[in-house]
């Protein structure tokens, strides 16, 4: 269903930007990226000259919690002081993370939301857009993601509007620095971000490029998930796939005991989230296919194994796929701020996994409630993404949409508007489609496009090496 709607209902918008849409709390999500290798980091000097550490101290509420200077850039990890709830900021606050890796004041800056939290150390990285347009980037850890996290935790304080503001408070900080043109920039969740942030803040950047991100505007609808794993790949490879997990089904009575065994191994638990080991068996095979496709692809069908193979080929296969330590409770417990938004206001794919019926034990386990515990579990809000989506397709402008033609989650994607904002699909890509992946006509407009947004003409010489590692900006774990 397409909301066609010249504007938004005066009620929706006045909740939305009073941050009201948000419930009461009564209550697969994606890790970032483990660090690329990082070139060798020196102390930084004590410098009479040096007055950008001395500027960035005086922003009130920015703290500086190191500096390093990595190949000629200058690296920060930084924390700023957010409100709790952006409507009532005398109401507590907390220290939210985020990191700064500086070129020079004049640069364009690319203000990077990856949706989840930053890594515990975090390290210097460039995104595609900082690459391609020699900038600075700012790197912001999601409220309630650890250490982001206020105490006490008021979930009902997780919301799209209010990471927004968090987001916009921090831009509107480091512009009294950074004076070159602003693009934000995210891949899945951290795409997802860098849209709500554009809806409730359109004047903070000057463009978005939001990669791979979902649009689950209507969550129960979810038919074209459905319809993406009938056509994706080929036939020969779809049925493997099918087959797999239906071998795997049917054989629970001895595979779910090896799962116990690495658990009592390992010392997970199930008790907190999903329940029980069966439960989560089923989980991980249920997510096995979407995994497939979310990080591998085509070139991998010939791996998957047939109904002939032995429990410990399937078991080793299906672990190596979709990961049978993710659905436990110490996994989990890092995206409990993911599976709460999902529940709350994102939506998730709801499959119908028709060739696995009679197979299956647990009605409903496919959704983002049950890899919550009991008390952050939550109903569904469905306005939120109707705003976004509304106001994306009607009155956005200067947006950018990069999708993976094979991956699951770009089969409810964004519409942009006609106002300067384009859509790319990546051929044969998967969730790490990127603007280079794109064919060679779509990736010049793209890249000539973004260059414009940022007041960028030509390729800086300096982009020509990588002095620093590149940043995917994906997780690899299920979670989008």
């Amino acid at each position: 269903m397409t909301v066609r709607t010249r504007a938004l209902p005066a009620l929706v918008l006045s909740l939305l930007t009073a941050g009201s849409l948000a419930l009461p709390v009564p209550a697969a999500a994606l890790s970032l990226t483990a660090p690329s290798p990082v070139p060798a980091v020196s102390a930084v000097p004590s410098v009479a000259e040096d007055t950008l550490k001395d500027r960035l101290q005086a922003i009130p509420g920015l703290t500086v919690v190191s500096e390093t200077q990595p190949s000629g850039h200058r690296f920060f990890v930084l924390t700023f002081t957010q409100p709790v709830d952006h409507l009532r900021p005398s109401r507590g606050s907390y220290q939210q993370r985020l990191t700064l890796l500086h070129r020079a004041e004049d640069a364009p800056t690319v203000l990077y939301t990856g949706g989840y939290g930053l890594a515990a150390n975090p390290g210097p990285s460039r995104t595609e857009p900082t690459r391609l347009l020699e900038g600075n980037q700012v790197s912001v850890e999601h409220r309630f993601f650890e250490p982001s996290r206020p105490d006490p935790a008021d979930w009902r304080k997780l919301d799209i509007w209010q990471e927004a503001s968090d987001e916009h408070r921090i831009v509107q900080a480091l512009k009294t620095i950074y004076s070159g043109k602003w693009i934000q920039t995210g891949a899945s969740k951290g795409g997802m971000t860098s849209v709500y942030h554009r809806r409730f803040y359109p004047g903070d950047v000057d463009g978005v490029v939001a990669y791979v991100a979902p649009n689950d505007r209507i969550n129960p609808l979810d038919g074209a998930y459905d319809r993406f794993f009938r056509t994706v790949g080929d036939a020969a490879c779809r049925s493997a796939l099918e087959n797999v997990q239906k071998e795997a089904l049917k054989r629970r009575d001895r595979l779910v005991p090896r799962l116990e065994a690495e658990a009592a191994q390992n010392g997970w638990t199930f008790t907190r989230t999903l329940g029980t080991a069966d439960r989560s068996f089923e989980m991980t095979v249920l997510d096995t296919v979407w995994a497939f496709w979310q990080y591998l692809g085509t070139g991998d069908c010939p791996e998957v194994p047939p109904t002939t193979a032995t429990d410990e080929e399937i078991y080793d296969w299906i672990d190596s796929v979709a990961t049978f330590s993710f659905y436990t409770d110490q996994d989990l417990e890092r995206y409990f701020p993911y599976y709460y938004q999902a529940a709350n206001q994102l939506g998730w794919p709801e499959l119908k996994f028709e060739h696995l019926r009679g197979l299956t034990r647990y009605r409903g386990l496919y959704q983002a409630n049950s890899s919550l515990p009991a008390e952050l579990r939550s109903a569904h809000n469905p306005l939120p993404m109707l705003d976004v989506d509304l106001w994306v397709r009607t009155r956005s402008s200067t947006m950018m949409f990069v999708y993976g033609e094979n991956d699951p989650w770009g089969a409810e994607r964004f519409a942009p508007s006609r106002n300067d904002s384009y859509l790319y699909v990546a051929p044969g890509a998967n969730h790490g489609a990127n603007i280079a992946a794109l064919p060679e006509a779509d990736r010049l407009a793209a890249t000539a496009t973004l260059r414009r947004w940022a007041g960028v003409a030509v390729p800086p010489p300096a982009a020509r090496t990588a002095p620093l590692p590149d940043d995917d900006m994906l997780p690899r774990r299920r979670p989008l």
